[in-house]
């Protein structure tokens, strides 16, 4: 076979999810080439392995070619979730052993007096004090008892942990105490990683900063490992790029510094999706975009205004999918790192259906996964998935997937179908159907999670519908939700894989700053942010960003009134009026998030953050992207049922076939990756990008 390209130096972006790994190459001309293989949960980094070496086999391309490889990973959400981290220890002032438990008063079911919060990560017998006190301007009260140290030390080795977290308290104003405890611990237990919040989270809030480092600490072993994991596998294929790991902000960053600090991949695979939506949005003029991002486990949503996406300051992990609104807080753990703003709901295409005690019929959360996967993958599933309806209802090729490299068991699904359909006393037809519809009535809470429930019209927004899943319930959700404009990307199956190839190396650093700011001058400020951004160059100098035009600083200040919890990050202006200009943003801000603004109140800053970028020498996105080398769908009819409006003889036909001109619905694009159901009263056509535009005819 010849080469993919005459560029002899390609890209490649990976991106696990909970039933496939998506691998993407690119070539400088924007050349497309993928692969689509199931996960493996037992070792995500084999399947790793398995899809990159079949597909680098398929294009004979050489290892060596390979300058660039970029990763979005699950492993430390499902680290959490699954509670399979590591034994960790926390280190803290005397008094403060139960914060993690005390936590704050939250709860994502108010009414039911039996909720239990999620057990801490720490056990209370491996929560150990010691005497040390600093006080809130930074003066020490009481010294750090070195000897009581000594003591904890040999507790945390007689135990066996694995981690460490130090936090003392009021530590941000001054981080002698607990940098002098850090390194005494690592100097009795070498090998044992030590997080100390001071290098991870320095500002207020005792309790979400212990809960940050705890996190960061509980995940970090099982990512360190599966760092090197994945590199002894690139070392075995010969790909000798550097390994980028996609980040939650949307930035990616050398897998050395996040296997360190794995706190800042918590939402990786998401991010990518959205990164690259934003990125898209920019090349083809779309400012105002929703991007819907259905997989096999879970679906997504995320608003897109004015070609900008949201970072939140704070998430919460191992609590279950985020319903995307602030009002639901309790379910997990508190992790203070910026974090694009996505809203979450357990449905995906492995989402199991079943009927409740009284017969009605249920969707997820809980999802068949890679392992045994939908009943149609015949790999030992058994109970029906949103996969096996679609796939009775004829909206997907009744006999294979990912052009025929994953076959499908059209009985099977078929007669699950049926048996859960006598259950709930329907016809299997009807089931399929009311199983479809129940999984987009349940994603539709995440699409009003970003929009309808923080005052906007999700009208007024073009939807990028991307994922294995997404372009199959795109139509019928966008209707639900009164939008009439879909955009399906190239590869909008593995999407994701192919966004965190147009994100910049990022790095969010942060420092507390706790005064008003009309005590505060520019000279003070500018020496609070001077070390921030020494630190900052010298990251991006040690990546290979070393000339100032390749370097790109922005400055950031979380600022509340005084008395207020919740505070607002804002980007701090130029000029010698910055301050003021400051103080006036924010008021219009708090406006516009809380409802009201109070001008004659004092302000206060909270922290300052700096975000430095590697500026690239070449664009990272390309002005056009094409898949190449597929192998693409033969146009044929197929009989697929769209609900009340009942069975329609249904053209299938590929994505090049729209090149001809608009198509109108029912219709079927069938593509390696995925499937885009366009419903009656929609049409299909292409635009310069090679995006599939799916519009809604005017009633």
């Amino acid at each position: 076979m010849t080469r993919a390209a005459a560029d002899p130096s390609y890209r490649l972006g990976v991106d696990i999810g909970g039933t496939f790994t998506d691998v993407v190459l690119m070539s400088a001309d924007g050349s497309i080439f993928s692969k689509k293989v199931l996960s493996t949960p037992l070792d995500y980094s084999e399947g790793i392995e398995t899809g990159v070496s079949a597909l680098l086999a398929e294009l004979n391309i050489a290892a060596s070619q390979i300058r660039e490889f970029v990763h979005a990973t699950t492993v430390a959400t499902n680290t959490i979730i699954e509670r399979k981290g590591a034994k960790v220890g926390l280190l803290t002032t005397r008094g403060f052993r139960d914060v993690l438990e005390i936590g704050r008063f939250r709860t994502p079911k108010l009414y039911d007096m039996t909720y239990k919060k999620p057990a801490p990560l720490v056990d209370r017998h491996l929560r150990l004090e010691v005497d040390e006190r600093i006080a809130a301007d930074g003066s020490v009260i009481t010294a750090l008892d070195e000897v009581a140290m000594t003591a904890a030390a040999k507790v945390f080795a007689a135990e066996g942990v694995e981690a460490i977290s130090v936090t003392f308290i009021n530590s941000y104003a001054n981080a002698a105490h607990e940098r002098r405890a850090a390194e005494m611990l690592r100097q009795f237990l070498p090998g044992v990683p030590v997080t100390a919040s001071i290098d991870l989270l320095p500002q207020l809030g005792e309790y979400e900063r212990t809960s940050t480092t705890v996190v960061n600490s509980y995940i970090r072993p099982v990512v360190e490992r599966y760092v090197s994991a994945l590199k002894a596998r690139l070392d075995r294929l010969g790909i000798r790029a550097p390994l980028m790991i996609m980040q939650s902000s949307g930035g990616i960053s050398p897998g050395d510094v996040v296997a360190r600090q794995p706190i800042d991949i918590i939402e990786s695979g998401p991010a990518a999706g959205v990164l690259g939506g934003q990125r898209l949005g920019v090349k083809i003029g779309i400012g105002d975009m929703l991007v819907f991002d259905m997989g096999g486990t879970t679906a997504k949503a995320t608003v897109i205004e004015k070609h900008a996406f949201s970072l939140c300051p704070e998430t919460e992990v191992g609590g279950g999918a985020a319903l995307g609104t602030r009002m639901i807080k309790g379910a997990g753990y508190p992790v203070q790192v910026p974090t694009i703003d996505i809203a979450e709901v357990g449905a995906g295409g492995g989402s199991i259906a079943a009927s409740d005690a009284a017969g009605g019929l249920l969707v997820g959360p809980r999802s068949a996964g890679a392992e045994p996967g939908p009943v149609a993958y015949g790999r030992g599933g058994t109970s029906p998935t949103v996969t096996d309806a679609n796939l009775v209802l004829g909206y997907l090729n009744p006999h294979a997937l990912v052009s025929g490299e994953l076959k499908l068991d059209m009985d099977g699904a078929r007669a699950a179908i049926a048996a859960l359909g006598e259950r709930v006393g329907l016809p299997a037809i009807e089931t399929a159907y009311g199983i479809h519809a129940i999984a987009d009535a349940t994603m539709l809470r995440a699409l009003r999670g970003v929009s309808s429930e923080k005052g906007r019209d999700p009208a007024q927004y073009a939807m990028l519908a991307i994922g294995g899943n997404g372009p199959v319930h795109a139509c019928s959700l966008a209707q639900a939700a009164g939008m009439t404009h879909i955009v399906v990307p190239p590869v909008a199956g593995l999407f994701s894989a192919l966004g965190m190839l147009f994100a910049d190396v990022e790095h969010q650093l942060v420092q507390a700053f706790y005064r008003r700011l009309d005590e505060t001058d520019l000279t003070r400020l500018e020496e609070a942010f001077a070390p921030l951004r020494a630190r900052g160059l010298e990251m991006l100098r040690a990546e290979g960003f070393a000339m100032p035009e390749r370097q790109s600083v922005s400055l950031f200040a979380d600022l509340r009134y005084m008395g207020q919890t919740t505070p607002l990050t804002l980007p701090v202006p130029d000029g010698a009026d910055a301050l003021e200009k400051l103080a006036a943003a924010f008021h219009t801000e708090h406006a516009g998030v809380f409802g009201y603004a109070s001008p004659h109140e004092p302000i206060q800053f909270v922290s300052l953050k700096l975000v430095c970028r590697g500026v690239p020498e070449h664009p990272r996105m390309p002005d056009q992207a094409r898949r190449s080398a597929e192998k693409t769908a033969t146009a044929h009819v197929r009989r697929a049922y769209f609900g009340p409006e009942g069975w329609f003889d249904t053209p299938v036909v590929p994505r090049a076939a729209l090149a001809a001109g608009a198509m109108s619905g029912p219709l079927i694009v069938e593509e390696y990756d995925t499937t885009i159901v366009v419903l009656p009263g929609w049409s299909a056509a292409l635009d310069s990008w090679n995006n599939v535009l799916v519009t809604r005819s005017a009633a």
